[in-house]
């Protein structure tokens, strides 16, 4: 298994993953963004994410941790990992930890205070995965969000 930094030409195999765990979140019509867009936002002038993807022997990309970076006003420069995704048939062979191993790697490398992620209150594989390697589940914060239709709701109420 190889993790490397994801490049453009590897965000079709990047979608597919978004895609795959849209459904696994019970979601699978929730997923908007495109190809064009992940290459725009990742790879332009001012890339708004990271990616480090995980190839198995046959250079297939099977795993993938998407990141941004986030500021904390209380400890400063924090990675926010959006999404750590590993294809079903390769879960439970390693490939999930070797990708937070990389992001753990480059939370270290970038001194950053925090490397935060979320994780779905009924994943319980995930949770014990997470909690196996020594993260901590903060149950008293609630996720808040203003999505497009809320944004614009609230922007014609001023």
């Amino acid at each position: 298994m190889n993790i490397r930094k994801g490049n453009s030409e590897d965000m079709q195999a990047v979608l597919e993953l978004i895609l795959e765990l849209a459904i696994f979140e019970k979601e699978p019509d929730a997923v908007i963004v495109t190809v064009d867009d992940l290459i725009r936002d990742g790879f332009g002038s001012n890339p708004l994410f990271g990616v480090f993807v995980a190839e198995n022997d046959a250079n297939k990309i099977v795993g993938m941790a998407i990141y941004h970076y986030k500021y904390s006003t209380w400890k400063g420069k924090s990675i926010h990992l959006e999404d750590l995704i590993v294809t079903e048939k390769f879960r439970g062979e390693g490939v999930g930890k070797k990708l937070l191993l990389k992001m753990v790697e480059l939370a270290r490398d970038e001194k950053v205070k925090r490397l935060e992620w979320n994780v779905l209150d009924w994943n319980t594989p995930a949770i014990d995965f997470y909690i196996e390697s020594g993260a901590e589940i903060l149950k008293e914060w609630q996720l808040v969000r203003l999505d497009e239709n809320r944004i614009a709701n609230f922007a014609e109420k001023k």
